[in-house]
């Protein structure tokens, strides 16, 4: 027992020593500016002016999680109920700075949280407690690491003594995560580990925020849970100095050499946030003959000399005509690309020179990197540009012209098209208003969306981080949630009702909408030519007859619905208008004939 006070009281000392320097030191700043200051919050006043009693966890650990995410502006927290995440429930709850929403089910909670960060581009933290619950963020932490989007997991835990026992709600919670979490926190509650687990906390928060990806927080409580005390304590975490990247490596004079030289050059542009500035620069190329631009609907970027329907252009080309395709070069950047036949077409005939710009970490999606520049886009391109030379070419023009074409013939085949995937989706896109923010869930929605001009005023986003249909919709609630913009969602009928328990959320803004597409099915499996030839289509495309009218009564959405194309355009009059509740269109179409009508469309345009 001596030994251990005296190990006790050494530690002690050192966290004293070590909480004075912080308190002395000044820091070295992140790159968002996180500011060393007071964990301790200024509680709210009554209307006499008197501070309001609150209620925060007696646990010491507890107390260290809340701060640390006050002290790095961690200021949203998404809560699933629980008991043995009671402290940092009560904790949050109360705190007079942080905003606190309840969302049940777990899954749904990471994805709404997830949308809220897509949007605000800040770190949002999500609370569970121990056992299976965790478990269900998964999904969502795998979406976040994939699409470099700030997410912060702080699970409950049983203390290790209670772990692989028989006791209940427990597993193995520590490092659960690993390969798909930025950073791993796995603190302990005992004094003699104060100084590890600030560091932890600390180090876990300012990753999240300055590498833009998901952390995880376990923190075990042993019981009691629920006692209180009338006050945080203040503590003081360490900043840790996250250096900024180093460009000066980046030899954009040997680059600029070989793109001066090449007179066919090809960008392609991924998943990407908006940006304003990077629009700029890349408008510049759009005047370059001997550059194709090529834009996913998810890259939030358009210019009227650049190819936003991809596979509409290249999904008849033949053999000599890829071959006058391929690119020289060959530029990248953004996130995950959608479009197969790209895909297909570059891994066959790849380019001499394929070069991929990402702060983060390089992409070969197309099997030829030649050269990973580790910058922003926006840095690069500012720098890029003030060496380059236009060339003249006709490799711009000869595909502008035959996008054209494919245009044409596009509008030709809509304008008699019968009701279908097809032409609703032409009816939908069309019917968005200016400004809103434009959410697509995955699978075919996603591919019917590829194959429209988006109106540019509208800010496109998908989880195209793993491609999954589990929680659009709950990502879609999130980011209208968070946006200032009307979100409008559009989502086939499998990705609606799988997610169906996103609407079982009291945070959903009235101006919301959601179209969705009702199949009665899986359609992507029908499009898709392998499962067509088994005897096994019903287990690919899962035929029902639900639909989302008692949801609706549930859970408090206006309901339309619709079955022509003329119920449609009905429809549609008045959907985007404001309203008390959000809103619900679903639109049942001919599950025989849209893959017939798809399919002959991709003959016509040819």
């Amino acid at each position: 027992m001596l030994v251990l006070k005296t190990t006790k009281n050494i530690e002690l000392q050192i966290y004293q020593v070590w909480s004075f320097f912080l308190k002395t030191k000044e820091f070295l700043h992140i790159k968002n500016n996180i500011n060393s200051f007071s964990s301790k919050p200024e509680l709210s006043a009554d209307e006499n002016g008197k501070s309001k009693a609150a209620f925060f966890p007696k646990k010491e650990l507890a107390q260290m999680v809340i701060a640390a995410c006050f002290q790095f502006h961690i200021d949203t927290v998404v809560i699933s109920p629980g008991s043995r995440n009671a402290p940092l429930t009560i904790g949050f709850s109360n705190h007079p700075e942080i905003k606190t929403l309840s969302v049940v089910d777990e899954r749904c909670a990471a994805f709404f949280a997830l949308g809220i960060a897509q949007q605000t581009q800040k770190p949002v933290a999500i609370l569970c407690t121990s056992g299976s619950a965790l478990l269900n963020y998964y999904p969502a932490i795998a979406e976040a690491f994939y699409s470099n989007i700030p997410l912060v997991v702080i699970s409950a835990d049983r203390p290790k003594h209670l772990i692989d026992i028989g006791d209940g709600q427990t597993i193995r919670q520590e490092n659960v995560f690993e390969n798909h979490i930025l950073f791993s926190a796995n603190l302990v509650e005992n004094e003699k580990f104060k100084t590890r687990n600030s560091q932890l906390i600390g180090e876990a928060l300012q990753i999240a925020t300055s590498q833009k990806g998901p952390v995880h927080i376990n923190v075990p409580f042993d019981e009691p849970l629920y006692e209180t005390v009338s006050e945080l304590q203040e503590f003081h975490f360490p900043h840790i100095s996250m250096s900024s990247l180093d460009n000066s490596h980046i030899d954009y004079d040997a680059f600029s050499k070989i793109w001066n030289a090449a007179e066919k050059k090809m960008i392609l542009v991924g998943v990407n946030y908006p940006d304003k500035e990077l629009h700029q620069l890349i408008d510049f190329y759009a005047n370059d003959e001997s550059v194709l631009i090529l834009t996913e609907t998810t890259s939030n970027l358009s210019h009227k000399k650049a190819i936003d329907s991809i596979d509409q252009l290249i999904f008849s080309l033949d053999e000599s005509q890829f071959e006058d395709l391929k690119p020289e070069i060959l530029i990248t950047f953004g996130g995950m690309i959608v479009s197969k036949k790209i895909k297909q077409f570059l891994r066959k005939y790849a380019p001499k020179h394929h070069w991929n710009i990402d702060e983060r970490k390089a992409v070969n999606t197309f099997f030829c990197l030649s050269e990973f520049i580790q910058t922003k886009p926006v840095d690069f391109f500012t720098n890029f540009n003030k060496l380059i030379l236009k060339k003249e070419s006709n490799y711009q023009q000869k595909w502008l012209q035959l996008r054209d074409e494919k245009r044409v013939k596009h509008q030709q085949y809509l304008s008699k098209t019968t009701h279908s995937d097809f032409k609703v989706f032409e009816q939908i896109i069309e019917s968005v208003p200016n400004n809103c923010q434009l959410q697509i869930s995955n699978s075919a929605i996603i591919r019917y969306a590829q194959l429209f001009t988006i109106n540019k005023t509208n800010n496109v986003f998908c989880n195209r981080g793993t491609s999954g249909i589990d929680g659009s919709t709950s990502t879609a609630i999130g980011a209208a949630f968070a946006s200032e913009n009307q979100t409008v969602f559009i989502t086939g009928d499998i990705s609606f009702f799988y997610d169906s328990n996103a609407l079982w959320n009291t945070n959903i803004p009235s101006n919301f909408r959601i179209v969705l597409i009702n199949n009665s099915g899986g359609g992507i499996f029908k499009i898709l030519p392998g499962p067509k030839a088994t005897n096994a289509l019903q287990y690919f495309e899962t035929p029902h007859c639900l639909t989302a009218e008692h949801l609706c009564k549930m859970y408090e959405f206006e309901y339309q619905k619709a079955f022509s194309s003329e119920t449609v355009k009905n429809e549609l009059v008045d959907f985007y208008k404001t309203s008390e509740k959000p809103k619900i269109l679903e639109i049942f179409t001919p599950s025989a004939e849209n893959d017939l009508i798809l399919s002959a469309y991709f003959k016509y345009i040819q």
